[in-house]
């Protein structure tokens, strides 16, 4: 099966692995790859950085948005055969280590079982690798403030709430923002098509991931590059408000 990788727009590609996205950065022949799907999805990681002519050893840097194991699942794997850095915002790096687990429950999925598209949702996660242990043993912090000397120049934005070290990534030169799942365009957990949060079982405070919408409203840009769901071209700003609105 090809894996689905989608120009869109120059020297950036939104993947879209089996329910989650990464998004890879070119500049030349070097790579910046923002998350890393399911531990299930590394072949079509491996073949999303074929597709776009790169490898994994071209790959600078790999930057988390959040350390669940949909985004998580081969930055270990990278940091251990490529010796490639793996970045989060310095309140993730401890749960990419795995010394504590903000992740949806399986208390979470019983209580809402009920709900459409949660238990095919469940199943396929299992499978996947969701329930896997998959810790960085080598996490980092961002090396610096402001844009990373990595390519595309990504801009870490702190968007507390879905996790506490969650992280967006603003792309002020081309107009992009890879949200993660601080904003997403769909879920198969969700009858709502567009900008939204996810489901409230996801997130670890609510009310944060709310606030955090405001944070990326003021954001400039025109396309939005999620975690979950199809990209998303019109004004970060509106989608992020649409989506607060959504949530209240």
């Amino acid at each position: 099966m090809q894996t689905d990788v989608q120009q869109v727009a120059d020297g950036t590609y939104l993947v879209h692995g089996s329910n989650t996205n990464w998004v890879i950065l070119t500049d030349g022949d070097a790579v910046t790859l923002v998350d890393t799907g399911y531990p299930g999805d590394r072949e079509q990681v491996l073949a999303s950085l074929a597709q776009v002519g790169s490898s994994p050893e071209a790959v600078t840097a790999v930057l988390i948005t959040h350390a669940h194991n949909d985004h998580l699942g081969s930055a270990e794997y990278l940091r251990a055969a490529y010796g490639t850095p793996v970045y989060l915002y310095d309140a993730e790096v401890p749960h990419a280590r795995r010394e504590f687990l903000h992740q949806v429950t399986v208390a979470d999925v019983v209580r809402n079982g009920w709900r459409p598209g949660v238990l095919p949702w469940a199943l396929h996660a299992i499978r996947s690798g969701g329930k896997a242990h998959v810790p960085v043993t080598g996490p980092e912090a961002f090396p610096s403030e402001g844009a990373l000397d990595l390519p595309g120049r990504p801009v870490p934005v702190h968007t507390p709430g879905h996790t506490d070290g969650h992280a967006a990534f603003h792309l002020p030169d081309t107009g992009v923002l890879i949200s993660g799942d601080a904003l997403v365009s769909g879920h198969p957990t969700s009858r709502v098509k567009g900008p939204q949060l996810l489901p409230d079982m996801f997130h670890h405070e609510r009310a944060r991931a709310v606030a955090s919408l405001d944070v990326l409203a003021a954001l400039e840009g025109d396309l939005l590059l999620p975690g979950h769901g199809p990209a998303y071209r019109g004004p970060v700003r509106e989608a992020a408000l649409q989506a607060r609105e959504r949530a209240l």
